[in-house]
């Protein structure tokens, strides 16, 4: 026990120079990353994750668990000293291998890499949306679980950020949203150290981050010394206190603390400080142990409480969770299969069947109405769009809107914010008991990439909702044409593209999303109507879950040629075809929704769809033809987009553009002469 102040504050000091020792040592043995910046946190860190994060070292997953985001994740060696130090599975070994191939401290924090790493970040602002995401997860599910004297969804999310994250968009919107919905048991940390990778901040930005974050609608509080930890102490206090709005706590910090000559410099941002600089900083911070990663025992001992403290807090909620168990079998039942991600056993049967609807209807449309039969059996299902949601049939008719005054509604109004609403669905889906949806229009998709990469790299079950997915949009022009989308978004490792060319694959497509759960699937969706597969004179009865499947078979044993199609080109596939047939050529029409769904299956699948020995294929898709190279191969073609699109009614597009049965067909003989 620790008897006298001065013993306390002592060893307070020790163990927050222990993670400045730390991360320095780990820089420096990689001669990559970041010292500075975990070097003037340690402070405010210590205080945070020894005093007031409610969280248990040997359950990483505790559901109830406060969540914690390094959002400024170039500072990877802050948390990773944390983890190390408070008790998680990470050893000293692993410190040491920082940033070296194999090791679980690579170079930015890896959500599902890292025991107790909450979510991926490293390019700026992302975890500030996360972090809001997480946020607003633990609102909506207290809303929906807890009852009076029943508490068990009960915690708060923290974040810490750079002024890189604040300059980023990503953070203007998501702090935007997260003030305007009251989230009060979301609270960040901004660290205020005034240098970036060029020099002092003033080169680049002089914003007031205090009114501007007031304009949000947050509750804002300063310390003005980030070693001073007793303010540190009563500002997470007053913060946690404020349960009507998030709170920012903006800390005063020196990068590159305790090192003589690096110290407040960009030199002490993203590169080791030198053999001889380390030196001296272990000199002046009075750090007399001169072996590399070294931490004395009474530092890990005294760290380690966390443990405890941690153990008790989940003791004390496991206590009450028996009660509402008790109380609430049901609710509880309902609870934790949410939060463990299983669906209803019969989710499925509330499918619509659009098999005998001849009328054609566009794709966007038929989506509405599946997510709208899905929703009363799916209530884990949220979400919204980019101020779309008339056009991207996102709203949930039956259901109210999310709000302050109403944390049960489903419906998310996440702005013009496409960015923001990337990252809060990701960290929605990070924190569990969700499955969040965005919509916006195709081409908007490129304002989210970056959240979209970060949820294929992380697995996590997001779904997007685009669309308006080419120039059949007609007279909005080139600006709202996506051309390049498409194969954009194919490129991405983890992503699974779906763009369904009826309402019947619609279904199925979110069949297939939703099944989904360790990945993102991006739905893309027609604005205009497209004729049904049964107009198509295709059975219904199709396999969208492989990603392809024979739509029209060629006529006996003669396959002269394939035709791939996606989406709305589909339809026209059907038609050549017919011309095809009538002059005596076997021509098999193949639907290809998801060049991902079919990749994962086996070679003996693709075989009997894409036969080896036709080797004459023509994919049709109206958009850049980079994608379908692999499908087509070297004896195809394919009918695509190279150029921007125009402004004009579709029909006159798509002949302007070479999406006609006659142009289609010259194209198709021409590749059936080469013999």
């Amino acid at each position: 026990m620790i008897d006298t102040a001065m013993t306390r504050s002592s060893l307070d000091e020790l163990c927050i120079n222990a993670i400045r020792i730390l991360s320095m040592d780990a820089v420096q043995a990689a001669n990559s990353g970041h010292p500075g910046t975990p070097m003037g946190l340690a402070s405010l860190a210590y205080v945070l994750w020894t005093r007031h994060l409610r969280h248990n070292p040997a359950d990483p997953t505790w559901v109830n668990r406060d969540r914690f985001v390094l959002s400024c994740g170039h500072a990877s060696m802050l948390l990773y000293s944390l983890l190390y130090l408070s008790g998680y599975n990470l050893s000293l070994d692993d410190i040491k291998n920082f940033r070296q191939w194999g090791s679980t401290t690579p170079g930015h924090p890896e959500y599902g890499l890292t025991d107790g790493v909450e979510t991926t970040t490293g390019p700026l602002g992302q975890g500030i949306a996360n972090a809001v995401g997480m946020a607003l997860a633990e609102a909506s599910l207290a809303a929906q679980f807890n009852h009076t004297g029943h508490y068990v969804v009960d915690h708060h999310t923290y974040f810490i950020c750079s002024d890189g994250d604040l300059m980023e968009g990503v953070s203007h919107e998501a702090a935007s949203l997260a003030g305007h919905l009251k989230l009060g048991k979301l609270i960040g940390f901004y660290d205020n150290n005034n240098i970036t990778i060029e020099g002092e901040r003033s080169l680049a930005d002089s914003e007031d981050v205090k009114k501007r974050f007031e304009s949000y609608g947050w509750s804002v509080l300063c310390v003005e010394d980030g070693n001073d930890l007793d303010a540190i102490d009563d500002a997470i206090d007053a913060a946690r206190a404020e349960l009507l709005l998030p709170s920012l706590v903006i800390v005063k910090t020196h990068i590159g603390y305790g090192s003589p000559n690096k110290q407040d410099s960009e030199a002490a941002h993203g590169a080791p400080l030198g053999v001889d600089e380390v030196a001296l900083t272990r000199k002046k911070l009075g750090w007399e142990w001169e072996e590399a990663f070294y931490v004395p025992p009474e530092v890990k001992e005294e760290w380690e409480r966390c443990g405890e403290r941690g153990s008790e807090f989940q003791d004390a909620w496991k206590r009450s969770f028996k009660k509402y168990k008790s109380s609430f079998p049901a609710e509880t039942e309902e609870l934790m299969r949410r939060l463990e991600g299983k669906l209803p056993s019969d989710w499925q049967e509330s499918l619509p069947n659009f098999a005998q609807e001849l009328e054609p209807q566009a794709t966007r449309s038929a989506s509405g109405k599946t997510l709208n039969a899905l929703a009363p059996v799916l209530p884990e299902l949220i979400g919204g769009s980019a101020d779309l949601g008339p056009s991207n049939n996102t709203t949930l008719e039956d259901f109210e809107t999310f709000s302050k005054d109403k944390p049960t509604g489903r419906n998310l109004h996440f702005g013009v914010r496409e960015h923001a609403m990337g990252a809060i669905q990701n960290g929605m889906a990070l924190h569990g008991g969700l499955i969040p949806y965005g919509g916006t229009f195709l081409i908007f998709s490129d304002y989210m990439r970056p959240a979209i990469r970060l949820a294929a790299l992380m697995g996590l079950g997001t779904i997007y909702v685009f669309t308006h997915d080419s120039i059949g949009l007609g007279e909005d022009g080139p600006t709202h044409q996506p051309i390049e989308t498409l194969s954009a978004l194919r490129a991405i490792p983890g992503l699974c593209v779906i763009r369904p060319a009826d309402a019947t694959e619609t279904v199925l497509a979110w069949k297939a999303a939703i099944d989904r759960r360790h990945g993102p699937t991006a739905l893309v969706l027609t604005r205009q109507k497209v004729p049904t597969l049964l107009g198509m004179g295709i059975d219904a009865a199709c396999d969208l879950s492989k990603g392809a499947y024979v739509a029209q078979r060629e006529r006996g044993d003669k396959l002269d040629l394939i035709l791939l199609g996606s989406g709305s080109e589909l339809s026209l596939c059907t038609l050549v075809r017919e011309l095809l047939q009538e002059e005596g050529f076997g021509v098999r029409v193949v639907s290809m929704p998801s060049h991902e769904l079919f990749e994962e299956q086996n070679s003996e699948y693709q075989e009997t769809i894409l036969p080896s020995h036709c080797r004459r294929r023509i994919a049709v898709e109206a958009g850049h033809p980079m994608s379908w190279y692999r499908w087509v191969g070297d004896g195809g073609d394919i009918v695509g987009i190279e150029r921007f699109g125009a402004s004009a009614p579709a029909g006159k597009l798509f002949a302007e553009y070479g999406f006609s049965k006659e142009a289609i067909v010259t194209r198709a003989k021409r590749l059936l002469a080469q013999g």
